[in-house]
């Protein structure tokens, strides 16, 4: 497969699963709600390829308003009073159908009711609602905030609002864009993910200069300013401590002790879980839970935090904590919650008997739980499997479950995908990433 590169010399990146969903909300009469993490391709997605899909479909330029509120040129239209008023006195009185596109909502400000200063002041919310209401006009907003946006959708929006959360590259899509050899394109990808502009960036340094500065000039500087937070070095702290131990149980109090350690000074749990829903509002990072699978109930805590995109973790950690477990297990996460599903970490527990010939309960891991609906899979991730000790350690869990749902391991040692004869699908991680047939 050759590199899909336009005639301008831009590469295309196809996004087509995004963009089916946005073909297929077209003029539902709800706003359309794109979120992620920032430079993961959601203005791309909006303000190129759906806008050359409405182009190619009849509709033309004028038909399409187009506002960045990241930008200078648009900064008037972060009041909501400005924005409405522009918006509708284009659209108004008109027959055709309108498109709104309006990038970085959460840059939007709050301002006084200019007819009750005493009153509830006026939010980009109350301006899409009102926007919502014009029935040749057809709104999407792009976000970078989930505590803005997601949470806020079904109260503010009044349910007339549905999200498109939009992540990193998945492996196939990376790999659409690259083409060559899947294996070299999945050991590039393992060490810098899936940002759609690493893709044009000419060389390693490059690459590597590029995702430093993402966290340095964009996340870290975001959280900061609007989040108001006061101590940066702890902050800065606990992505180190969330990057180098993915696929680690963790927790407040554990953080906080190795806190303490380093920075000689107390942070308290409550500053620390505070910080990470930052994080998570910013969606740098996701939160996978654990499960009892036969009690069929959530534990409190530890609880396990993947990277929304391994580039970024790695480069985090300055590319020096390249351990390919701990890599293979984030981007099964990230490729199982691109593709619809909730991920777990699942817990079965085994009876034994211990040294003092006593029966006693012991927990048992399973990497993932994910689900969709009626669908359910178990999914255990590891690099190789070259023991009968090995083998017996990644099957256990699954013998204690005592389910008919499908279970897999996940492996970088095998070459076709086989079945053992206990019905568990042992497939490699390249096949697995590209087809998603397989679940």
């Amino acid at each position: 497969m050759g590199s899909n590169v336009q005639s301008g010399g831009e590469m295309e990146i196809k996004r087509d699963y995004y963009l089916n969903q946005l073909i297929a909300y077209k003029f539902d009469g709800l706003v359309k709600v794109i979120t992620g993490l920032r430079r993961s391709g959601k203005s791309y997605l909006l303000n190129k390829i759906y806008r050359n899909h409405l182009l190619a479909s009849g509709i033309t330029e004028d038909q399409i308003i187009s506002i960045e509120l990241d930008l200078a040129k648009d900064i008037k239209y972060r009041n909501p009073l400005e924005l409405a008023s522009y918006v509708r006195g284009i659209v108004s009185k008109k027959d055709k159908p309108f498109y709104l596109f309006i990038d970085e909502i959460q840059m939007s400000d709050v301002v006084a009711n200019p007819y009750n200063p005493d009153g509830a002041k006026i939010s980009f919310y109350d301006a899409l609602n009102d926007l919502n209401s014009i029935a040749n006009l057809d709104i999407y907003v792009t976000g970078s905030n989930s505590k803005l946006l997601s949470s806020d959708i079904l109260t503010q929006f009044r349910g007339r609002a549905s999200e498109i959360r939009v992540h990193p590259l998945s492996f196939s899509e990376y790999f659409s864009a690259v083409g060559g050899d899947s294996l070299v394109a999945f050991n590039d990808y393992s060490v810098y993910g899936g940002m759609p502009l690493i893709i044009s960036r000419p060389n390693d340094a490059a690459k590597m200069h590029y995702l430093k500065s993402l966290f340095s000039e964009v996340y870290i500087k975001d959280i900061v300013e609007r989040r108001k937070i006061e101590r940066q070095d702890v902050l800065e702290h606990i992505i180190d401590l969330l990057c180098s131990s993915i696929g680690s149980l963790t927790n407040p109090n554990k953080l906080r002790n190795t806190l303490k350690s380093k920075l000689n000074t107390d942070v308290s749990s409550n500053t620390i879980r505070a910080y990470i829903t930052h994080l998570q509002d910013a969606f740098l990072f996701s939160e996978s839970k654990r499960y009892d699978v036969k009690g069929k109930s959530y534990f409190d805590f530890p609880n396990k935090y993947y990277a929304e995109d391994i580039g970024l973790r790695n480069a985090r950690l300055g590319f020096r904590q390249q351990e390919i477990t701990h890599i293979m297990e984030n981007i099964i996460y990230n490729e199982l919650i691109i593709r619809g599903f909730s991920v777990d970490v699942g817990v079965v527990h085994e009876r034994v008997v211990n040294n003092n010939a006593n029966s006693v309960r012991l927990p048992r891991e399973i990497d993932f739980v994910a689900t969709l609906g009626g669908k359910k899979v178990y999914i255990q991730s590891t690099y190789i499997i070259d023991n009968e000790e090995k083998q017996h350690i990644e099957k256990r869990p699954f013998s204690l479950i005592q389910d008919s749902f499908p279970k897999i391991i996940i492996r970088r040692d095998v070459g076709k995908r086989w079945y053992d004869n206990d019905g568990i699908l042992h497939i490699n991680i390249i096949d697995f990433l590209l087809d998603k047939t397989v679940i």
